[in-house]
C-alpha cells in the first residue's frame, strides 16, 4: 500500500542537486533550452549563434540585424560587421530577458592575436548593448585565451569596468595568466581536452574522476582557491554527464541543453568533489609567470596548443559561415 500523498517526498534530479553547490549555465542560444531549465546564466559563442540563427524561429533578428547595418554604411563589407555585432547583442538581449544573471558574447576569434582589436570590439558590443538598455554588468565580453586576449581582458577589467570571460582554456599556463590578469571568469574545455586524449593516446574511455578534462579544471579550481584569486572558474565543453557531475562544486559550470536533459531525468545522488576549505589546505606551488614563460609553456603543452588552434580556427570557419548567412540577407 502506498504512502498518503503528503507523506511521498519528491527525490531531487541530478540537475537540481548540482545547482545547489554550482551556479548552471546553459551553454546554447537556443531562447526555449534556456527557459526550459532555468539556468542561472547563459552563454553563447558563432558556432552556437550559427545554428540557432538557421532556425525559423530567430529569422526575425536576423532581418533585424540585417537593417539596422543597412543605416549604418553603404558598405557592404562593413554592413556585415555591422550586422554580425548586431545579431550578437540581439541574442544576448534576449537571453537576458529569461535568465536572471549575465549572458556572455563573444569576440570575433579572427582577433585573437590582436590585443588592440578585441578591446575595440568588446567596446562595441557593450555599447550596442548599452543603446538597447542593457548595462555592462549583466554581460560577459568572451576572449581567446591567448596572450594577446588575457591582456586585452586585463585592460577591459581594470581601465573600462567591462566583466571578460577567456574562453578556449586547456593550458594551466593559460589559467595562471587569466588569474594574474584580474579576469572575471575561466571557461576551460573540459571535452575538448577528453578528445584530444582519446585521439592521440591509447585511452578511448575515462572514469569521470580521471577523465584528463575533469583533472584539468579540478588543478585549476584547486589552485586558485589555494591563493585566493577572485576569477571564477566555470568548466565547459562537456561531452558526458560524468564530467559534469564530477566536478560538482565548482564555481559554475556551461551545460548543453542535452545534458541539462540528462541530469534533469536522472535522480542519482551528487558528491561534491571541490570545495575551497579542501583547496585551502593543499600543499600547491605558486607559480610565476611572465609572457615569455607563458608562451614556452603552452608551446610546451602540445594538447593545449593543438587545441588552442584548433578552436581559434573551428569559430572564425562559423563566423565565417554566418557572415556568408548576412550578406546573402543584405543583397537580396
Amino acid at each position: 500500500m502506498s504512502a498518503p500523498p503528503s507523506k511521498v517526498a519528491k527525490m531531487s534530479s541530478s540537475l537540481d542537486q548540482l545547482k545547489k553547490h554550482t551556479v548552471v549555465v546553459a551553454d546554447t542560444g537556443d531562447f526555449e533550452a534556456i527557459a526550459k531549465y532555468k539556468p542561472t546564466d547563459a552563454t553563447t559563442n558563432p558556432s552556437l549563434i550559427l545554428q540557432a540563427s538557421q532556425k525559423p524561429q530567430y529569422e526575425k533578428l536576423v532581418d533585424e540585424a540585417v537593417e539596422y547595418a543597412k543605416k549604418q554604411s553603404s558598405c557592404l563589407e562593413d554592413q556585415v560587421t555591422a550586422a554580425m555585432d548586431k545579431l550578437f547583442v540581439l541574442f544576448g538581449c534576449e537571453i537576458l530577458n529569461i535568465i536572471p544573471g549575465r549572458v556572455s558574447t563573444e569576440v570575433d576569434a579572427r582577433l585573437s592575436f590582436d590585443k588592440e582589436g578585441m578591446i575595440a570590439k568588446a567596446l562595441k558590443l557593450i555599447k550596442l548593448y548599452e543603446d538597447a538598455g542593457i548595462s555592462k554588468e549583466k554581460i560577459l565580453i568572451k576572449l581567446t585565451s591567448t596572450w594577446e586576449g588575457i591582456q586585452a581582458g586585463k585592460v577591459l577589467e581594470e581601465e573600462h569596468g567591462v566583466h571578460c570571460n577567456l574562453t578556449l582554456l586547456f593550458s594551466f599556463c593559460q589559467a595562471v595568466a587569466c588569474a594574474e590578469a584580474g579576469v572575471t571568469l575561466i571557461s576551460p574545455f573540459v571535452g575538448r581536452i577528453y578528445d584530444w586524449y582519446v585521439k592521440n593516446t591509447g585511452e578511448k574511455s575515462f572514469k569521470p574522476l580521471n577523465d584528463p578534462g575533469v583533472k584539468s579544471v579540478t588543478r585549476i579550481y584547486n589552485y586558485y582557491k589555494k591563493f585566493g584569486y577572485k576569477t571564477v572558474v566555470m568548466g565547459a565543453s562537456f561531452r558526458n554527464s560524468g564530467q559534469i557531475t564530477a566536478l560538482t562544486g565548482c564555481d559554475y559550470l556551461t551545460i548543453s541543453p542535452s545534458l541539462l536533459e540528462e541530469l534533469d531525468k536522472s535522480s542519482d545522488t551528487l558528491e561534491v568533489y571541490l570545495s575551497e576549505t579542501t583547496a585551502k589546505k593543499m600543499d600547491i606551488e605558486k607559480v610565476e609567470l611572465d609572457e615569455k614563460k607563458f608562451r614556452w609553456q603552452l608551446n610546451e603543452d602540445e594538447m593545449g596548443s593543438d587545441k588552442l588552434a584548433e578552436g581559434i580556427r573551428k569559430f572564425s570557419a562559423d563566423a565565417i559561415k554566418l557572415e556568408n548567412i548576412i550578406k546573402k540577407h543584405l543583397t537580396l
